[in-house]
């Protein structure tokens, strides 16, 4: 079973931010999960929109995830998005 995970991000330093793009594909390619959107400026149908980028990444199951996730090489630079902007993140099963 699918999950997928889903990141909202404001972006408030730039640079910051920068430091973490510049890592993250190459510590992603060494895991299962694959991008399905990334998006910074998604449609609004419903709602207020206050982020400034949409992110989401389907993985073939949990482990798969929690293996990217929990890995050293991703906790090493998660830390600059985490400075750099609000982010709010959820995993979600898959049917």
């Amino acid at each position: 079973m699918s999950y997928y995970f889903v990141a909202q991000i404001q972006i408030r330093d730039e640079a910051e931010y920068q430091k973490y793009l510049n890592e993250v594909d190459e510590v992603f390619s060494k895991f299962e999960g694959e991008y399905l959107a990334v998006d910074p400026n998604p449609a609004v149908i419903e709602g207020e929109w206050k982020y400034s980028r949409f992110v989401m990444i389907q993985f073939p199951d949990e482990t798969a995830f929690q293996r990217w996730y929990q890995s050293p090489e991703y906790q090493a630079i998660l830390r600059h998005r985490l400075r750099a902007a609000q982010c709010d993140t959820v995993l979600v099963k898959g049917l």
